[in-house]
C-alpha cells in the first residue's frame, strides 16, 4: 500500500507542477520577464543606399591619328602630365608596297605638274598675241596651282613615312602624341615595339593610354527602384569607401537616370555623386563605395526601437506596462524611420518605457 501511494505521489506531483508552469507562460496580459525600451531622443536619418565606385569625372583614351609602331615612351602609369607634354611616338612603319606607292605618287605628281607648267608657258604666248580667252587661261592657271598643291602634299606624305616628321606652313608635323588634358596616367595599354591603328572616321584606332583628372571625383552607382522616387537632385550623400574606413567622404547627387536597368532579378537607375569633401583622403579610380543619400533628417525627437512597434490597418501600436503586471496596447503616431529606429510624433513622452515583443517559440 506504501509502495503504490509513493509511486501515485511521484507521478502526480511532477504532473501538477508542468501544467502550473504551462498555464503561468500562457496568462495574458502579463508583462513579467519581458524587456523594455524607454522613449528617448535621438537624431534619425532616412537614408537611400546606392552601391557603386569612385571614378574620374574627366578621363580620356588617348589615341594616336597615324600609324605605325611605338617608339619611345615618355610617360608611365602613375605619372602626372600637363596637357601638351609628349607621351609617346609612333616611329613609321610602312610596308614596301605603301613606300612603293608613295613614291610612284610622287613622280605621277610631279609628271603632271611639269605638262601643266609647259601648257602655261605656251598659253601666256598665246594669250599676249589674243589667240586664247581669259576665261580659257583662268582655268589652266588653276589647274596648273591645283598640281602644285598635289606634288608638294605628296612629297610631305613620303617625308613623313620616311622621316617620321615634316615641316608644314611653318609648323613642325611630327610622330608624337600629346596629353590632351592635365591629369595622371591611369592606363598603358601599349609598349615599345607593338603595332598603332589609327583613329579614323571608320575605325576606333589603338588606345595608347588613359588619363584622367583626379582633382574631380564622382561616385557612380545604382540605387534600387523602391527608393530612387524619394532622391532628387542635390540632396546630401555620405560615402562608405571599403579601402579607406577611417574617412569621411561627402558629396551632393548630381545626376539621376531616367532609364532603369536590370541587374540580376533587380530594377535599379544609375546614379553619380559628385564628391565635394575628402577629409583628405587619397582617393583612387575604381574604389568601390556605398553612397548613403539623406532623404530626411530629423534632430533630437523622441523615437523607439522600430521592432517594438506593431503595425496594423495603417495605424501603429506599442505595448506599455500598467500595474499589477499587465499590460495596454496603446496607439502612437510615427514619423520617419532610418529602419531601426522611428519617431514618435504623439502618443509617448520621453522617459516612458515600452514593452518589447514577445519572442514567439519556434514550434
Amino acid at each position: 500500500m506504501k509502495k503504490s501511494r509513493r509511486r501515485f505521489l511521484f507521478i502526480i506531483i511532477p504532473l501538477i507542477l508542468i501544467i502550473g508552469f504551462i498555464a503561468l507562460l500562457s496568462r495574458g496580459g502579463k508583462s513579467k520577464d519581458i524587456d523594455t525600451v524607454k522613449v528617448e531622443k535621438r537624431v534619425i536619418v532616412k537614408k537611400a543606399l546606392a552601391v557603386g565606385s569612385i571614378e574620374p569625372m574627366k578621363e580620356i583614351a588617348v589615341k594616336s591619328k597615324i600609324s605605325g609602331v611605338v617608339g619611345k615612351l615618355f610617360a608611365d602609369v602613375g605619372e602626372f602630365v600637363h596637357e601638351g607634354d609628349i607621351l609617346l611616338e609612333v616611329r613609321p612603319n610602312p610596308t614596301p608596297l605603301e613606300i612603293v606607292q608613295t613614291k610612284r605618287n610622287v613622280e605621277k605628281q610631279r609628271i603632271i605638274l611639269e605638262t601643266l607648267r609647259h601648257q602655261l608657258k605656251r598659253n601666256m604666248e598665246l594669250k599676249e598675241k589674243k589667240l586664247i580667252s581669259d576665261h580659257d587661261f583662268e582655268l589652266l592657271k588653276r589647274d596648273y596651282e591645283e598640281a602644285e598643291l598635289n606634288y608638294k602634299q605628296a612629297l610631305e606624305q613620303l617625308e613623313l613615312i620616311e622621316t617620321g616628321k615634316v615641316r608644314i606652313a611653318d609648323k613642325d608635323i611630327e610622330t608624337v602624341v600629346k596629353s590632351p588634358i592635365t591629369g595622371y596616367v591611369l592606363e598603358k595599354s601599349v609598349n615599345e615595339g607593338d603595332p598603332v591603328v589609327p583613329l579614323t572616321s571608320y575605325q576606333a584606332g589603338t588606345e595608347l593610354m588613359r588619363i584622367a583628372d583626379m582633382r574631380k571625383l564622382i561616385f557612380k552607382g545604382t540605387v534600387d527602384e523602391i527608393d530612387v522616387g524619394k532622391i532628387r537632385e542635390g540632396m546630401r550623400a555620405e560615402l562608405d569607401i571599403g579601402a579607406l574606413p577611417d574617412k569621411k567622404v561627402t558629396g551632393h547627387v548630381s545626376l539621376i537616370s531616367l532609364k532603369a536597368k536590370r541587374e540580376g532579378n533587380r530594377t535599379v537607375f544609375p546614379i553619380e555623386i559628385i564628391i565635394d569633401e575628402t577629409m583628405d583622403a587619397v582617393l583612387r579610380a575604381g574604389f568601390s563605395a556605398n553612397a548613403n543619400i539623406i532623404i530626411e533628417k530629423s534632430d533630437s525627437v523622441l523615437s523607439i526601437p522600430e521592432r517594438v512597434v506593431t503595425f496594423r490597418n495603417d495605424s501603429a501600436f506599442v505595448r506599455v506596462p500598467v500595474e499589477g503586471g499587465e499590460f495596454d496596447e496603446k496607439y502612437i503616431v510615427t514619423g520617419i524611420s532610418d529602419a531601426i529606429y522611428i519617431e514618435v510624433v504623439s502618443g509617448l513622452k520621453e522617459g516612458d518605457v515600452v514593452l518589447e515583443k514577445e519572442v514567439k517559440e519556434i514550434k
